[in-house]
């Protein structure tokens, strides 16, 4: 089925790849929340254009990458050639792995585009080995109150329009409060490990200074790092 990422996917692709938001933001707080990753089995679900997985793989993870988009599966089969395994996979259903055959999932900027937050995350759970861990990036709830307006407390999908390469392009994803967030991953039987309203990264005060002002104030993400209870 068609997805808009389909449609953005090489336009996205273009602007996560060096965009202060992707590259200077999430991704340094997600891969730093990931830790070592040397000869760790990694899912990266919801996995794009490859560019968490690709920076995963360097650093020694053997990693398995999937998505719903087969447009994104696509740019990261070119980025990533035979180093990753890809497959495509929608997050609003079962994964097609065998319980218990990862040490990590990655899953970034993607849990807040799922329909039922706590049946995703019970895929990611059963998924990993005892032990093992998953490290989540999502829209500050804060934020999607702040830009969206109305009840803070209210569970609702939303849209944004999203401006890449002279195009426009929706996107829908769903916002709910964080009581909500850490109720759906108790609910799943993860524990939150750390929890993280990152800064930017350095190197984006030079670039887009108001952007890395603007971050310093108030958060635009949410990192959490959730560990699934080992076997008594």
């Amino acid at each position: 089925m068609s997805t808009p990422y389909d449609e953005m996917a090489s336009a996205f692709e273009a602007h996560a790849l060096d965009g202060a938001y992707n590259a200077h933001y999430d991704r340094p707080a997600v891969l730093a929340l990931a830790g070592d990753v040397r000869g760790r089995r990694v899912l990266d679900a919801g996995c794009g254009p490859g560019l968490y997985a690709q920076e995963l793989v360097a650093r020694g993870a053997e990693v398995v990458g999937v998505d719903r988009s087969e447009a994104m599966l696509s740019l990261a089969r070119e980025r990533l050639g035979e180093v990753a395994r890809l497959l495509p996979a929608d997050l609003d259903e079962p994964l097609p792995f065998a319980d218990g055959c990862f040490d990590l999932v990655v899953c970034a900027l993607a849990i807040h585009h799922v329909r039922d937050r706590t049946a995703t995350l019970q895929e990611f759970l059963r998924v990993l080995a005892p032990g093992g861990r998953a490290v989540l990036s999502t829209h500050h709830p804060t934020q999607d109150w702040l830009r969206k307006g109305g009840s803070y407390f209210e569970r609702r999908q939303e849209e944004d329009v999203w401006r890449l390469e002279g195009c426009s392009f929706t996107a829908r994803f769903w916002r709910e409060p964080l009581s909500a967030l850490c109720a759906a991953v108790a609910a799943a039987g993860f524990l939150i490990e750390r929890l993280e309203e990152p800064l930017p990264a350095a190197s984006m005060r030079e670039r887009w200074p108001e952007d890395w002002e603007k971050l310093q104030r108030e958060p635009g993400f949410l990192v959490l790092r959730l560990v699934k209870p080992p076997v008594a």
